[in-house]
């Protein structure tokens, strides 16, 4: 009996026959082309808007998720914002009481707790302000707190500011004092130091004292004169007139070996034109030149102004031609001039010119034009044009100074309009413009013009109210013994 078959693990192969049969038919299948995928064209109409609705759906899902962290990012910056702003303000809140404390102590000067831990910021602040101000006296009062604080260090640069600002208000032995205080806490005396004792007492008139201490600068090492130096004290002589100091403080610059510069000619031009001195002032430009100092703006306003103020036209016509061929570009300060000599001169036609040239090229006007504008107007006669322009500073939001208010009251004195004059007066007690004597001169005299006597009584009240003293009151009384005699003469 035969043995039945044992199966085996590996499968069977497969027959020739079957091999053929898969391999033909792959190779058919490869042969034939398949069919080609339907084009979004040939898709029909309700599959197309299908998936139109489905990319728009997809897009706004998208903007709204993009918008929402968008908001999302907005809120949380907005509340870091609002959380530092409170963190600020409480910071600022707790600064600005300490500053606030700070200014209480300085301007009572109270002694006890705290005096002498002040924030160094306000004491600093404090201090330049008034210093910017001329207060010299609230200044050294901050000053000598200063000096009480923990935090305090002697420095020279406070000193000469302190120095420079009581020679500016005529405090010479107040600015010596502060320099031996400089000196006895231990700070090195400089040039800078030096130089602002000079001028303290050169402003004051004191030359015997600022040549002693010229001389002593000169023997002190490291503080040797220099031409800054020299250029206040010709400054301070030149404005009292002495000539003859300021040609022997020019021979000692010479033998020192120091050379003049572009501040001391333009000092000494400007000084030799106001005196009228005319060949010393052309002479010093020509050295000018010849030592080949180049002339700037202020070279030229201040020529300008020597030759417009004495009525010399064509000269300063000519000098301003040729410092615009030099290369020397005028500002407006040189336009005011050239307007005030022209209306001081009567040219109004070339004042005209001017105006329109500034107007071409913008150049704002400053309070120094309109007034120069306003008393040509003034002089002229032409109280509609006067008027018109004052109405044009207001607009301009320039405040009107005392200058301003005497060109009126005198324009107004000539035409006899008393009314005008009142409503300048109405001005006055509705600003807050500081009113000097000059001002109540002019009304005096505008009033004496019109024979108003009870008016000129009622300004010397007003000086007597505004703590005014007359300059010279025998001109005051005058013109009230005028008025009188006319009216006694009607």
């Amino acid at each position: 009996m035969a043995a039945a078959p044992v199966a085996s693990p590996f499968p069977a192969p497969p027959s020739p026959s079957s091999f053929l049969s898969t391999s033909t038919r792959l190779r058919h299948s490869r042969a034939l082309p398949r069919p080609p995928a339907a084009s979004p064209r040939e898709l029909p109409q309700q599959q197309r808007a299908a998936v139109a609705a489905s990319n728009t759906g997809e897009r706004r899902r998208r903007r709204e998720v993009e918008q929402a962290e968008a908001e999302a990012e907005e809120f949380e910056k907005q509340r870091k914002e609002e959380v530092n702003r409170k963190i600020a303000s409480r910071k600022a809140l707790s600064i600005i009481l300490r500053r606030e404390a700070t200014k209480a102590v300085l301007d009572k000067r109270v002694p006890g707790k705290g005096t002498r831990r002040l924030l160094p910021r306000t004491v600093l602040e404090s201090l330049h302000e008034r210093i910017a101000a001329l207060r010299w006296e609230s200044a050294l009062k901050v000053f000598e707190l200063m000096r009480d604080q923990v935090w305090y260090r002697p420095y020279v640069g406070i000193y000469i500011k302190l120095i420079t600002m009581l020679g500016k208000c005529k405090q010479p032995e107040k600015a010596h004092e502060l320099f031996q205080a400089m000196l006895d806490e231990g700070c090195a005396p400089n040039l800078e130091s030096y130089t602002a004792l000079v001028s303290a007492y050169s402003r004051s008139v004191r030359f015997g004292r600022a040549f002693s201490l010229l001389d002593q600068m000169k023997a002190t090492p490291g503080c040797r004169p220099d031409v800054q130096t020299y250029s206040i004290l010709i400054k301070s002589c030149l404005h009292a007139y002495d000539f003859d100091k300021v040609k022997g403080l020019l021979e000692d610059m010479a033998n020192a070996g120091i050379r003049p510069n572009t501040v001391t000619y333009n000092t000494l031009i400007d000084a030799h034109g106001k005196a009228g001195r005319y060949a010393e002032m052309e002479s010093t430009l020509l050295e000018m030149l010849s030592e080949n100092c180049k002339p700037d703006v202020w070279t030229m306003n201040s020529t300008l102004r020597a030759f417009g103020s004495s009525g010399q036209i064509e000269t300063m016509e000519s000098c301003y031609e040729k410092f615009q061929a030099s290369g020397i570009s005028p500002n407006i300060k040189t336009y005011n001039i050239l307007l005030d000599s022209y209306g001081k001169a009567k040219m109004y036609e070339k004042m005209g010119a001017v105006m329109e040239y500034m107007q071409k090229y913008y150049y704002s006007w400053t309070i120094v034009t309109y007034n120069v504008v306003i008393d040509a107007f003034g002089r002229a006669g032409d109280l509609e044009q006067m008027e018109y322009i004052f109405r044009l500073m207001k607009s301009d939001r320039i405040k009107p100074n005392c200058v301003t208010l005497c060109s009126l009251i005198r324009a107004y004195g000539r035409a006899d309009q008393v009314k005008k004059i009142e409503t300048v007066l109405r001005i006055v007690e509705n600003s807050d413009t500081a009113l000097d004597i000059v001002f109540f001169n002019c009304l005096v005299d505008a009033y004496g013009r019109v024979g108003c006597l009870a008016e000129m009584w009622d300004v010397l009240n007003m000086m007597k109210l505004e703590r005014i003293r007359p300059d010279k009151g025998i001109d005051l009384f005058q013109n009230l013994g005028e008025c009188c005699l006319g009216t006694e003469l009607e």
